[in-house]
């Protein structure tokens, strides 16, 4: 595979499993945990998860103090982006939230072409258009029912600081194991939700009192984190923070499907072109390159040379 295709699929893996979020933290919702006992336990079971991985790699735990620094400010982004996406919930449906949270590839192409001058490309544009198109159907409830402003606003401060986090993982010039990185991601993730937690009484950490909870723990620290963060670093580096961003179109797409599977939610007309615009878009970014005029030019010219020996040849 090539470097492109290998950070495309590992982008895809990543929307994908951060897409799962919903399935383990409603459970716990409803079984009493508040927002930060939720999150706190995702992050501390991943790092655990992590560490092992490590051990078992024989990875070494030694950091520099400016990558510390980097990535403490990485921690706190990521658990800011979680803490708010998490108490979305509470004031909208999680797929409304997750739909809505894809707004973040607009805001990283922003961040990119203002402050780094990254030219936007046209199959970037197009990508961001189909894909917000479909995100627009995904959300947008039959009854009309209008948007809860507290819930939107908490889900655009998470999609500003996962667009943060995005960049600043391009950005930053850290050349480690994926594996380390997100590690340490996790420990200042666990160190922000620590500190948010003593805020207020309702925001107190709860204990897992029952094997029920422990379980959904466990799939939140493993899919939606472990997996995630290790395979948009991956993503990030490969195929840089744009056409990322834009994979992460998969997120919501997983959203409904585990809404709909495990929830019990319609599937109507509406959200299968949804789907249809998003994977469209999905696809335009991930085959960008070989999609432009002059490559299509070649491969037509191609194709009827081809052709045009194999008939001299049956001639």
């Amino acid at each position: 595979m090539t470097l492109k295709a290998k950070g495309s699929l590992y982008g895809i893996i990543a929307a994908v499993s951060y897409g799962t979020n919903p399935l383990g933290a409603l459970y716990l919702f409803k079984a009493g945990l508040n927002v930060d006992s939720v999150i706190f336990y995702r992050y501390i079971l991943a790092a655990a998860m992590l560490a092992l991985l490590m051990k078992i790699k024989k990875i070494p735990f030694g950091i520099s103090y400016k990558e510390l620094g980097i990535i403490g400010g990485l921690g706190v982004l990521f658990a800011t982006s979680s803490i708010t996406l998490y108490m979305s919930f509470l004031y909208m449906d999680a797929g409304i939230a997750s739909t809505l949270l894809f707004v973040y590839p607009i805001m990283v192409a922003v961040i990119m072409a203002i402050f780094f001058h990254e030219r936007i490309t046209l199959s970037a544009v197009l990508s961001i258009a189909l894909a917000l198109s479909g995100i627009a159907l995904l959300y947008k409830g039959g009854d009309g029912a209008t948007l809860n402003g507290t819930g939107v606003l908490l889900v655009m401060l998470s999609s500003l600081s996962y667009a943060l986090y995005i960049v600043i993982v391009n950005r930053s010039g850290i050349v480690m194991s994926s594996i380390k990185f997100s590690f340490f991601v996790l420990l200042f993730c666990v160190l922000s939700t620590v500190v948010h937690s003593a805020f207020s009484e309702s925001y107190r950490l709860q204990p897992l009192t029952t094997p029920y909870m422990w379980f959904f723990a466990l799939i939140l620290a493993l899919f939606p984190t472990v997996i995630s963060l290790v395979t948009m670093t991956l993503a990030v580096h490969a195929i840089g923070s744009t056409p990322t961003a834009v994979l992460g179109a998969l997120e919501p797409v997983t959203a409904v499907a585990i809404g709909i599977m495990v929830f019990g939610e319609s599937f109507t007309l509406r959200l299968a072109c949804g789907i249809v615009l998003i994977l469209a878009a999905v696809i335009l970014i991930v085959a960008g390159k070989s999609l432009r005029p002059v490559h299509l030019t070649h491969f037509i010219a191609k194709t009827i040379s081809l052709r045009r020996n194999q008939r001299e040849k049956e001639c």
